[in-house]
């Protein structure tokens, strides 16, 4: 099969920081299904595992990618609840090789029927995001089990992937008032952001908590949650600031340990909450079907219209080339939405 992946961890210039190759078909094991993958999207976690991670071996290639949707070649005799042949979507699991690969095997647990009503290229923008940002709302901050007064949450880095769709599950909830965040609020990243359902969208380039204390001035209701999904230290004080007592931090980013005075929260008594999709995969939690639960509502609700794909560009067939483009892309920090790639090179 063909695949992409490579040996050593290199910046995205170098030649040989993805290649293309030629690799064995995977065997699916006892509660997997075997995909055919059609489309795959690049997510942040691609960048980071690939200037991270190098080979184990110099031998076994790192084959990235978690975001996928394709068609059922096999199952494992312990899967339930699919069927050979049947359209599925999933983020996978990073302990396992990943999505750029013509043949892919996934736990079927961590895997839905994917929408009928979006292509391969649009649902492939959804996976991992979607995932991520149900967590971040109905895992960790738990919006829907605090009592029903009007109030607000902050979302920083909004105009991402993870905040494209975090947008529009939290525009669902009639009690939040969705305040966005983007370095051009008054241009594209401002329209997109009030498209997807923000009610508000404010300058991350600048301090936030003013910001934030002049909408409430207007009426906006206090803020008890933020999401954080990107550059938390830099705006940490500001949340600090910002939250209502008894708040509530959620964060996905990466940074030093050193980096946050969470004493800080005490004051307040500000709960702080991590978010890392990848989690009931790489442990085997209890819940572990719960992730495929999640896309299954996802998929349900993108096909009753009330969610939308967040792709912005299909960068070209699934190879080298393609991907080192939308890696560079990634890493420029400034992408709108999702970079998809589908089909393969003939």
């Amino acid at each position: 099969m063909k695949a992409v992946g490579y040996f050593k961890s290199l910046p995205i210039t170098e030649s040989e920081s993805l290649i293309d190759l030629d690799l064995p078909v995977p065997t699916p094991g006892s509660k997997d299904l075997l995909v055919e993958v059609a489309a795959i999207a690049v997510n942040p976690v691609d960048t980071k595992v690939r200037v991270r991670r190098a080979s184990a071996d110099g031998t076994t290639p790192v084959i990235l990618g978690w975001d996928a949707v394709g068609i059922v070649r096999a199952i494992g005799p312990d899967v339930a609840g699919f069927a050979v042949g049947d359209r599925v979507w999933y983020a996978g699991d990073i302990t396992r090789p990943g999505s750029n690969a013509q043949f892919q095997c996934v736990d079927h647990r961590i895997a839905a029927k994917a929408p009928a009503t979006l292509s391969d290229a649009e649902a492939a923008a959804l996976p991992l995001t979607a995932i991520t940002a149900w967590e971040l709302l109905f895992d960790r901050l738990q919006v829907e089990q605090q009592p029903q007064r009007p109030v607000s949450l902050l979302v920083t880095g909004a105009a991402g992937g993870v905040g494209s769709i975090l947008v529009q599950l939290a525009r669902r909830l009639p009690h939040l008032t969705v305040i966005a965040t983007s370095s051009e609020p008054q241009g594209d990243g401002g329209k997109w952001l009030h498209a997807l359902g923000a009610y508000h969208v404010i300058n991350h380039r600048e301090p936030l908590a003013p910001q934030i204390a002049a909408l409430q001035r207007d009426g906006v209701p206090p803020l008890r949650y933020v999401t954080s999904l990107t550059h938390t230290p830099q705006h940490f004080k500001d949340f600090v600031e910002a939250l209502e007592p008894q708040g509530k931090l959620a964060m996905i980013d990466d940074f030093g340990p050193h980096d946050l005075d969470v004493m800080a929260l005490k004051g307040k008594s500000v709960s702080l909450h991590w978010e890392l999709m990848f989690t009931r995969s790489m442990h085997a939690t209890h819940d572990i079907a719960g992730q495929g639960r999640l896309l299954a509502e996802v998929a349900a609700r993108v096909d009753a219209g009330e969610l939308r794909t967040t792709l912005a560009d299909v960068v070209g067939t699934i190879s080298a080339d393609s991907l080192k483009r939308a890696h560079a892309l990634q890493e420029s920090q400034r992408q709108r939405g999702k970079l998809v790639l589908q089909g393969w090179p003939a």
